[in-house]
C-alpha cells in the first residue's frame, strides 16, 4: 500500500468547495506566541496577548467549522461546546493508558480531541487517522497554537492501517467498528498497524446477551445509516480472536446518556435526544435497545 501517494491525492480534499473558503479565513487568522496550554476536560489555550479582534477572528473561522462533534475546546476565552462532551470517554479510559515513550494511533480521530489528551504521558507520537477534511482542519485550527510535533494528522481509513505496519504501541479505535460493513477485515488491519505484543483499545455499540450474537439493523440505528453490527461482547470477542489478537479485557460497559451527547450551539442538527423513543429512553426511535458502549483492550498475538 502506498501511502504517500493516498495521502498526496487526498490534500486535494482540502480544495473542495465547502473546504476551500475555511482553509483560505484560517490561513489568514493571527499569529499568537504566548500561548499557555492546558490539557484538562476542557482542552484550554490562553494568551495575555490575544487581543479581542484576534479571538473574533478565530470564533468567525471556527464557527465555519461546524459541526464540532468532539471537545471541548477553549480558544483563548472561546468556548467551543461540542455535541460529545469527550473528558467522559476520557476520563473512563485514562487509568488504562499506560503511553510514556509509545508510538501511538488513534483512528477514527475526529478533530484530534483524544491525541491532545494523550500529550499528557508524553508518547513518543500521536498519528491520528480520519478521512474528513472538516475535522482536520479542526484539528489544525487548534494545533496552529498548541504547536505539538507529536501529533501527526492523516486523511485515511481504518483499511489504510496496514500501510502503517508494526509501527505502533498502541492503537486506540473508538466508535469506528460499528461503521464497517466487515468488522473482522477491519479489526485485521488494526492489528496489522501494531507491533508484536501491541495493544487494541476498542469501543463500540454492544447489546446485552450471554451468546456470541449480532443485531444487524434494518436500515438505521439512532438514525444512523451506516451502522451494520450491533455484537453481544461474545461476539465481538469472537471477531477479535478470528483476527488475531488474544488477552480480551472488556474495561468498562456504559450505557449514552445525554449528558454526555447533546445538541450544543456548536453543532447543528439532531443528537442523542432526538434518536431515542421519547416514550421510553431505552429504545431507539426505531425500537432497538439504545446505544450501549463496551471498551475493550487486546493484544497482537
Amino acid at each position: 500500500m502506498d501511502l504517500e501517494n493516498i495521502i498526496r491525492e487526498r490534500k486535494g480534499w482540502l480544495g473542495w468547495k465547502n473546504i476551500a473558503p475555511i482553509r483560505e479565513a484560517m490561513s489568514k487568522l493571527p499569529e499568537i506566541d504566548d500561548v499557555d496550554v492546558e490539557l484538562g476536560d476542557w482542552i484550554k489555550l490562553s494568551s495575555q496577548s490575544c487581543s479581542d479582534e484576534q479571538k473574533a477572528a478565530i470564533e468567525r473561522v471556527a464557527k465555519m467549522m461546524k459541526p464540532w462533534r468532539k471537545g471541548p475546546f477553549d480558544l483563548f476565552g472561546l468556548r467551543i461546546d461540542s455535541e460529545w462532551r469527550s473528558f467522559m470517554k476520557y476520563n473512563l479510559l485514562r487509568p488504562f493508558l499506560d503511553l510514556e515513550g509509545k508510538r501511538v494511533a488513534d483512528v477514527g480521530c475526529n478533530n484530534g480531541y483524544y491525541m491532545f489528551r494523550m500529550l499528557e504521558f508524553s508518547p513518543a507520537s500521536v498519528v491520528g487517522v480520519d478521512p474528513s477534511p472538516l475535522f482536520f482542519s479542526q484539528f489544525e485550527l487548534v494545533n496552529r497554537y498548541i504547536r505539538s510535533e507529536r501529533v501527526r494528522y492523516e486523511m485515511l481509513g481504518i483499511e489504510h492501517m496496514p500501510g502503517f505496519a508494526d509501527m505502533f504501541d498502541t492503537v486506540l479505535c473508538l466508535g469506528v467498528l460499528y461503521h464497517r460493513s466487515d468488522p473482522i477485515v477491519a479489526l485485521k488491519a488494526l492489528k496489522r498497524s501494531l507491533k508484536r505484543g501491541g495493544e487494541l483499545i476498542l469501543d463500540t455499540f454492544m447489546i446485552e446477551g450471554d451468546e456470541p450474537l449480532c443485531l444487524v439493523p434494518e436500515s438505521t440505528y439512532s438514525k444512523i445509516s451506516n451502522v451494520h453490527f450491533v455484537p453481544t461482547v461474545p461476539a465481538l470477542e469472537n471477531w477479535c480472536k478470528k483476527a488475531g489478537f488474544e488477552r480480551f479485557e472488556v474495561l468498562a460497559v456504559v450505557k449514552t446518556e445525554p449528558k454526555e451527547q447533546r445538541k450544543t450551539e456548536w453543532m447543528d442538527g439532531q443528537s442523542l435526544q432526538e434518536f431515542l423513543d421519547p416514550n421510553n429512553p431505552d429504545l431507539t426511535v426505531e425500537g432497538y435497545p439504545a446505544p450501549r458502549r463496551v471498551y475493550v483492550r487486546a493484544y497482537r498475538k
